[in-house]
């Protein structure tokens, strides 16, 4: 259980260090030699869209699931 509780905490703690790591990162949408030398690590409007596909899914799928 120790175990468990670990890899889902340090997974928590490596997605918010990147997040906190691209969030002080310049804007992809700069142009330049900055902006390619200071990209971000995750695109996060893709996430984000990807996020939201599994939640609407994973609802479809309860919702059919509970109906029965």
């Amino acid at each position: 259980m120790q175990t468990f509780v670990g890899m889902i905490l340090g997974a928590l703690l490596l997605v918010g260090g990147v997040y906190i790591y691209d969030s002080l990162q310049t804007s992809s949408v700069a142009s330049g030699q900055v902006a390619q030398a200071n990209r971000t690590i995750v695109n996060w409007d893709v996430a984000k869209a990807d996020w939201d596909k599994l939640t609407t899914r994973a609802h479809e799928g309860w919702v059919k699931i509970s109906s029965k």
